[in-house]
């Protein structure tokens, strides 16, 4: 079954169920089921065949959700992009993607408009709500008239959605799934998490993540459940919609949970709807956890810990497992094998370290059109995710680093190899390194280690603008530190878990 027939079946069973809420505006399913078959509509229309990949680059909203389901429902590939790249990013995710079209929102239309100029072949844009610029579609004009669904067979293997992350190379990679992943995905996800028609949820992570969109939307949605959509993340407007709409469910990165727990008077709130809270992309610290079972007065909380290339998927740690391994990434997945092995592809033993592998229904099919890196990522039908884990005598695996040397700061994966290359480019540098230091609010804070060349004096500000210029702002160093050398092995790579170890003793 495919995407789309989940929501038209929902329509069926619940036509007049609450599907989304975004503000003041209100979808019941068969509502939202209406609005994605005229985007569908639209796309077929305008000649956009099954295959056709569309781009969406804008924030949360109802919108994004709807041309989601309208993109599956027309046979066509999602490309979610995250809105917060500059130009230059954007560009090539547009161009490697071979993107036919993009969907963006009022804010982004100016940024991909100077993407179009750059691009051998221009996308068209639809910009949601209302075009400012002549030269692009407003989603009235856009959409179909028509609510009937289109005549479009979509098979359970056909290309669903492409999700960019960013790769060691320093360029992202796409990670492409068909619909029979995604759905794996939401079943396993049901398991963990009992999700059912009577379940509310606040969609607050960005839905260009795996996590919000796969994990969260879908599910949610396959069980027939309420979405409180949040354009953006707002701390205090997520402690009212808890009250205001009795959410039952919740899922964050810690640093959004560190931020709710930060609002004054928190307590104030009525929060007794809740039964069950979900964190992910992140370490979550013993005591941050603790505290948000205090506030949110449930100790249901589930940590769960995976990879964009597993659809999302992983380990998962439930409340029951908090009590005497909280900390601990946790054990499989359902529909996964995860397991920790050396070199030669052995079990490693208890307390020893090596590389953390999946096998399962909600892997990847490919990076799509990186067939090399594809097959370095693959052994033997196995995930190589890069990450290194420790097991322990109960089975319990806990990720301790990552090979690839990622850095997640505030929830969002920060690739060093890729802020190297804007930092090495600056003339003022002689050379640099990316690491991530613990920080209590963002997990981890991205820190730049420079090494000036000779008589240089490096103006802080300057190279923070120039870096803002070509990667995002979460990518952009929070911390500048400074070196004679930086420490390398006899084959010429850089030790970071030296300056990582150095920095950490003097912080």
């Amino acid at each position: 079954m495919d995407l789309s027939t989940v929501l038209a079946l929902n329509a069926q069973r619940h036509p007049e169920k609450i599907a989304v809420i975004f503000g003041e505006r209100q979808y019941t399913y068969e509502a939202f089921n209406d609005e994605v078959n005229r985007v569908a509509n639209a796309l077929i229309e305008k000649g956009y065949k099954k295959g056709s990949k569309v781009a969406i680059f804008m924030k949360n909203s109802d919108y994004f959700m709807i041309v989601f389901y309208g993109i599956a429902r027309a046979g066509c590939v999602a490309v979610p992009v995250n809105f917060r790249l500059t130009a230059i990013e954007t560009e090539y995710i547009l161009s490697q993607s071979e993107a036919d079209l993009v969907i963006g929102d009022e804010i982004s239309e100016a940024l991909l408009e100077t993407v179009n100029a750059t691009l051998t072949k221009s996308v068209p844009i639809v910009s949601v709500p209302q075009s400012q610029s002549g030269e692009n579609t407003s989603w009235e004009q856009f959409l179909s008239s028509s609510v009937v669904q289109p005549n479009i067979h979509v098979s359970i293997l056909d290309d669903a959605e492409i999700l960019y992350t960013s790769g060691t190379t320093g360029y992202p990679k796409g990670a492409l799934f068909h619909h029979q992943a995604i759905i794996n995905v939401s079943t396993a996800f049901t398991l963990i998490s009992q999700f059912s028609r009577q379940d509310v949820t606040i969609c607050m992570a960005p839905m260009f993540h795996s996590a919000q969109l796969n994990l969260i939307n879908n599910t949610a949605i396959a069980a027939g459940m309420t979405c409180i959509v949040h354009r953006d993340f707002n701390p205090v407007q997520v402690l009212e919609d808890i009250e205001r709409y009795k959410v039952t469910t919740l899922f964050g990165v810690p640093a959004m949970y560190n931020a709710i727990l930060n609002v004054p008077n928190n307590n104030q709130y009525d929060l007794s709807s809740l039964r069950a809270c979900f964190y992910g992309a992140a370490p979550m610290a013993p005591k941050l956890i603790n505290d948000a079972i205090a506030l949110f007065g449930t100790d249901q909380f589930y940590n769960l810990c995976g990879l964009t290339e597993a659809g999302p998927g992983g380990t998962y740690l439930t409340p029951e497992e908090h009590a005497e391994k909280i900390g601990a990434g946790g054990k499989s997945m359902p529909l996964l094998i995860a397991r920790v092995v050396n070199d030669d592809m052995e079990d490693v033993k208890p307390g020893e370290t090596g590389e953390f592998v999946l096998k399962g229904e909600t892997i990847m099919k490919e990076y799509y059109r990186k067939p090399e890196e594809t097959q370095k990522t693959f052994r033997d039908g196995w995930l190589m995710t890069g990450d290194l884990a420790t097991v322990d005598e109960d089975g319990f695996i806990t990720i301790v680093d990552r090979k690839k040397d990622m850095i997640i700061s505030g929830g969002e994966n920060v690739y060093s190899v890729e802020v190297e290359q804007v930092l090495n480019s600056h003339p003022q540098i002689l050379e640099a390194a990316t690491i991530g230091l613990p920080d209590e609010k963002w997990g981890e804070t991205v820190t730049a280690v420079l090494v000036p060349k000779p008589n240089e004096k490096i103006d802080e500000e300057a190279l923070l603008t120039y870096c803002r210029e070509r990667i995002a702002g979460y990518k952009v160093p929070r911390q500048i530190l400074y070196v004679d050398v930086l420490p390398r092995n006899t084959s010429g790579k850089i030790l970071k878990y030296q300056l990582r170890d150095a920095f950490m003793k003097e912080g």
